[in-house]
């Protein structure tokens, strides 16, 4: 792309990617209640935020300029902000930095994200605590943790920086709520693994028993 010349405009590109990441809400989290479905409208109007400024309108970019008389060229290389800091300041290059450590958080929240689904679906309404729910009692959440961080880290914009600590919070909120539905289901059963689990991240010594155990 030529110096100057605008890479932004994209609304189809834009809102194709949202649909894509709607549908990858939809379908792999659950949002029976009306808590999980505030969740995730507020999940997606986080996509909606992130990608209308990626494709459609460089928003932070034109705010940058305008208060702090910073010029950022209208290509998507130097959208990357994280990624011109870190080039700014010498640390090498800030674009190859930034996509491949946002690309390795986004693919693995995916990942996370789906195996936590396939082991629920399999279950059939029991209670799960193998698997990756041996590390976290809730890795879809801890999943759209990872995939929000990646996204951030690949694409700050002023939009999601202010959106992003309410997605969070309300899927910490939603997590608490559900764990009270199931303590009353399965009683002493899931009160010994949330002894046991963590809520969102896993214990480091829990990793390491694993490696330990395939080691063998």
């Amino acid at each position: 792309m030529m110096h100057g010349e605008s890479a932004y405009g994209n609304w189809g590109i834009a809102v194709t990617i949202v649909l894509v990441f709607t549908f990858f809400v939809v379908r792999y989290l659950p949002m029976r209640t009306r808590m999980a479905k505030r969740s995730g409208g507020a999940l997606i109007a986080f996509f909606v935020a992130l990608f209308a400024e990626m494709y459609g309108f460089p928003l932070t970019i034109y705010l940058l300029g305008h208060f702090l008389d910073i010029q950022v060229p209208l290509d998507h290389v130097s959208g990357h902000l994280l990624g011109d800091l870190i080039s700014w300041l010498g640390l090498g290059n800030g674009w190859f930095i930034v996509m491949l450590l946002s690309n390795v958080l986004i693919i693995a929240g995916i990942w996370i994200i789906s195996a936590a689904w396939e082991q629920v679906y399999r279950s059939e309404g029991g209670l799960v605590t193998d698997g990756i729910y041996r590390y976290v009692r809730h890795p879809q959440y801890s999943g759209i943790f990872v995939i929000t961080l990646g996204l951030m880290i690949q694409w700050p914009t002023l939009p999601t920086l202010i959106l992003w600590p309410f997605v969070i919070a309300m899927y910490v909120r939603l997590a608490k709520k559900e764990e009270q539905d199931v303590q009353e289901k399965f009683q002493n059963e899931y009160a010994a693994y949330v002894e046991r689990t963590p809520r969102f991240v896993p214990r480091l010594s829990a990793l390491k028993g694993r490696k330990q155990a395939e080691a063998v």
